[in-house]
């Protein structure tokens, strides 16, 4: 399994990434999760998100090092993420990590959101 972090450039903070985002790839990479990865990099926010990663049974280690060393994560809950075994394994974590890193977890409703607003107004919003 390989992972393709994507983040924006390095800053002195003890954290290599500032967020993780944890998603359903196939349900909201491209209309959602994409722009938003794009506007938080645009701020300076160090963000990781996999690229494409290699399916298999487990989450890979470095990407359970990811989520352990990111201050925030954010979980972009969509029509299809609880059927993915991958992103529950991801949740557990993220929720591990809340509990004994004080980690600070930000969830949202992709559907929710894309039904009330057109993605890129979200993110332009988000942007401000």
């Amino acid at each position: 399994m390989t992972t393709q972090p994507v983040s924006s450039s390095p800053s002195s903070s003890s954290s290599p990434y500032d967020v993780f985002l944890s998603f359903r790839g196939e349900d909201t990479r491209t209309n959602f999760t994409d722009h938003l990865q794009e506007a938080l990099v645009r701020k300076g926010i160090r963000t990781f998100i996999d690229g494409e990663l290699v399916r298999g049974e487990e989450i890979s280690p470095a990407l359970v090092k990811a989520i352990e060393e990111s201050r925030i994560s954010v979980i972009v809950f969509s029509e299809n993420y609880s059927s993915s075994r991958w992103c529950l394994d991801e949740l557990v974590k993220i929720l591990q990590c809340k509990q004994s890193k004080q980690q600070i977890v930000l969830p949202f409703f992709s559907r929710w959101i894309c039904q009330l607003y057109d993605t890129k107004e979200v993110v332009m919003v988000m942007h401000l």
